[in-house]
């Protein structure tokens, strides 16, 4: 399964190069065969765009590297799913509206064709609790002040490594006393996408009503707010910006009216986080992590 998944992804990404540069040569022919303009364009240089909606999204399993007083270890191939919250009324609301998984952008038409944007999705990233994983590094209690955390190493050793030292180790991802480990508020990925436009189909009818490949490359940072608890200690930190990433994606794109459009789009994206907050000592206690996501959104757009 993994296998395919990052099969998936390569071929994604270099479908989103393929349309980017190899369609530029169709819209040339096509203008030089004197191809008529429609009255109305679905896109078109100067207007701005806005997208709200929601998503679901899926992680490869990761390992995860933690640092800080009296430990330093690994723990190889972690497993997480999202965690969408059901639709309802009382998400419309301002208090609310920011507890589902959301996608936001706002976008301008560089030209007909192409347009730059900047946008939020707000994806979850839960790490399964309980789950059977392999460990490496070391775990020295006596370094520790905190007596909570302290005693939690202790039982660990005691448990699985009675010399504080676990090569490859399987252990049970215990959320109460070990770990637990999530981006719930989200894990938040803060983009510049650059995007490309292809008509497929204009109703001669109705004008308004068409259909448009997107294709999309983008890059920015990830700004999660980790809810992690290590040996005890933790709390649902505040956010912070932890790292970076890239992601690509296909969309299609129906126009309703002059204003109003749907998407559909299809995003894979690599993260690295170099700043994760686990215990409540942020100075000494961190984790470092790759993420490697696959994301679907549903938007209803607005252009003018």
């Amino acid at each position: 399964m993994k296998q395919v998944n990052y099969l998936f992804f390569k071929v994604l990404f270099a479908a989103s190069l393929f349309l980017f540069v190899g369609s530029a040569r169709l819209s040339a022919q096509q203008q030089e065969s004197g191809s008529t303009v429609d009255k109305f364009k679905l896109q078109q240089k100067g207007r701005f765009y806005v997208t709200w909606g929601y998503n679901r999204s899926w992680y490869e399993k990761s390992d995860i590297h933690f640092n800080g007083q009296g430990h330093e270890f690994t723990l190889y191939d972690v497993k997480a799913t999202d965690r969408p919250t059901k639709l309802s009324t009382k998400y419309i609301s301002l208090a609310n509206w920011s507890v589902p998984q959301f996608n936001f952008r706002v976008g301008y038409f560089l030209s007909d064709k192409y347009s730059v944007s900047i946008g939020w999705d707000h994806m979850k990233y839960v790490a399964t609790d309980y789950q059977a994983l392999r460990m490496t590094g070391r775990l020295d209690p006596t370094q520790v002040q905190d007596a909570l955390m302290k005693t939690n190493m202790e039982n660990m050793n005691a448990l699985y490594a009675p010399n504080g030292v676990y090569n490859n180790t399987q252990v049970i991802m215990e959320p109460n006393n070990f770990l637990r480990y999530e981006h719930t508020d989200g894990f938040n990925f803060a983009t510049v996408d650059l995007e490309r436009h292809d008509k497929l189909w204009q109703y001669s009818k109705y004008d308004r009503l068409g259909v448009s490949l997107v294709s999309g490359l983008g890059t920015g940072v990830i700004v999660p707010r980790t809810d992690a608890h290590l040996f005890g200690s933790g709390a649902n930190h505040y956010w912070n910006v932890a790292g970076w990433g890239v992601d690509a994606k296909v969309a299609a794109q129906v126009s309703l009216s002059k204003h109003f459009f749907l998407e559909s789009n299809l995003k894979t994206g690599y993260v690295r986080m170099l700043n994760v907050h686990t215990t409540n000592y942020y100075n000494t206690d961190k984790a470092k992590q790759n993420v490697v996501f696959y994301e679907n959104n549903w938007l209803i757009g607005y252009r003018f």
